[in-house]
């Protein structure tokens, strides 16, 4: 990669790409092959989105193999990397898209704001109410020595609300932090990594204990719908026969997660409202939940849990960002087949920052991400011979058709090239980066 953003390439296009993990990272080696400029904006110090911070760290080969893969997209001499630069603080939209004078600029930044409990549940975050995305965020960074981030007291008997693989990934880590505490009281270190490939009861059987030997209540999972109904596969809702099979797989899988993690499941379950002690958390009323017709029905039930901790796993939505239009928790699109946003500039979208909650979006479902539905994150299936190639071929099957409509659009001169390089030579004087993406990478390494 060029070590100044002055290279004297002559480029026709420039874009703008912001979010460099798997779809944005896809996207830039596209549009650099193809010789346009790209210039990769990352809110992050390295570009390895919910890949580091929303992937638990027991996820080792997995994470090493996705740096190495986004590594070797970003290093091409056409690609600017730009990190410590969140869309909205550091730099403004209208500077992005109006100022600048990119070609086009593409949205690969993600979904990373959770989507909120009811209203009442909410006004406790951080009194005994925590979300998803800071809390995993906590799991993975909490041993750097530099961490500044939001801190967790797991309590026994803490709670997570949903049910997609987030959900059992929070469950597991209250359950890794529960139980290696109580071994680390009996002088046995067994880290997250260990738990997780041989799973509790035999981390347990290893050295003679049992969970009542413990006397760990461990983490309980409320969903508000049935077990069958869980996202941990994907569905296809168009053929009977294979939902009916999907149905029974989820059920084999959750049952092998909570036998192999000595997690507790509640389906059929809503969150209506807090039990507060003072200002803080005690306990959460729910709702029971009846399946009517294939309908899910509220009833009169309700029953109180308590816990002083609620960890809520009800998906991620993308953030807001001032100048981006949005219609309730999404970002307005033009056109959700061509990902375009209702925008007078040049504005596409990649990835879960489109799509939003998951896959809510049937046309723009994205196959097998590294964040998507494959067994092998729950640990307790056979992981993909090749989950990161599927994850990238997948992406970069989305981001072609975004980077020819880019392409096809007017050429740029030399001025709008030369305006462009210049702001990344101010931002990269900035932060402090030289321009060597590898080099960047090896000075401010991942934790795991």
């Amino acid at each position: 990669m060029s070590t100044t953003p002055s290279d004297t390439t002559r480029h026709h296009h420039a874009i703008a790409i912001v979010g460099g993990a798997v779809s944005g990272s896809e996207a830039a080696a596209i549009a650099a092959q193809r010789g346009a400029l790209v210039v990769v904006i990352d809110q992050n110090e390295r570009p390895f989105g919910k890949i580091e911070d929303g992937l638990p760290r027991w996820h080792v080969a997995l994470r090493q193999k996705e740096y190495a893969k986004i590594g070797e997209n970003l290093a091409h001499d056409n690609v600017l990397f730009v990190p410590r630069t969140r869309l909205g603080h550091e730099l403004a939209w209208t500077t992005l898209t109006e100022e600048l004078g990119f070609s086009a600029v593409i949205l690969a930044n993600g979904a990373w704001r959770d989507r909120p409990l009811p209203a009442a549940l909410d006004a406790l975050n951080g009194r005994g109410v925590a979300y998803q995305n800071p809390f995993v965020y906590w799991f993975n960074h909490q041993l750097d020595t530099d961490y500044r981030g939001p801190t967790f007291e797991i309590p026994d008997g803490a709670i997570v609300i949903g049910g997609g693989l987030a959900s059992i990934d929070c469950v597991k880590i209250i359950n890794f932090d529960l139980y290696g505490r109580a071994l680390r009281a009996r002088g046995i270190e067994v880290d997250a990594e260990t738990m997780e490939h041989e799973g509790l009861p035999k981390v347990l059987a290893d050295h003679g204990l049992t969970q009542a030997d413990l006397g760990i209540q461990g983490a309980t999972l409320f969903y508000r719908r049935r077990a069958e109904d869980m996202p941990l596969v994907s569905s296809d809702e168009g053929n009977a026969a294979r939902m009916a099979k999907l149905e029974q797989t989820r059920v084999k899988l959750l049952t092998k997660v909570l036998e192999k993690y000595l997690v507790r499941f509640v389906p059929l379950a809503s969150p209506v409202a807090p039990i507060v002690e003072g200002d803080r958390l005690v306990g959460v009323r729910f709702q029971r939940n009846a399946q009517v017709d294939g309908k899910l029905v509220a009833t009169d039930e309700v029953f109180d849990v308590p816990t002083t901790l609620v960890v809520s796993s009800i998906g991620s939505i993308p953030e807001q960002i001032p100048g981006i239009p949005t219609r309730g928790e999404l970002y307005v699109w033009r056109d959700w087949d061509s990902g375009r946003l209702d925008s007078a500039t040049e504005v596409y979208g990649l990835g879960n920052v489109l799509t939003g909650k998951g896959n809510i979006v049937e046309s723009r479902k994205n196959a097998k991400k590294v964040m998507g539905l494959f067994p092998g994150r729950l640990g307790v299936g056979t992981m993909s011979h090749d989950v990161i190639g599927e994850a990238h071929a997948a992406a970069r099957a989305e981001a072609e058709p975004v980077i020819d409509q880019a392409l096809a659009l007017p050429e740029i001169g030399d001025e709008a090239v030369a305006k462009i390089r210049a702001w990344v030579a101010e931002r990269w004087a900035a932060i402090g980066y030289a321009g060597d993406y590898h080099a960047w990478v090896a000075a401010h390494p991942p934790s795991a």
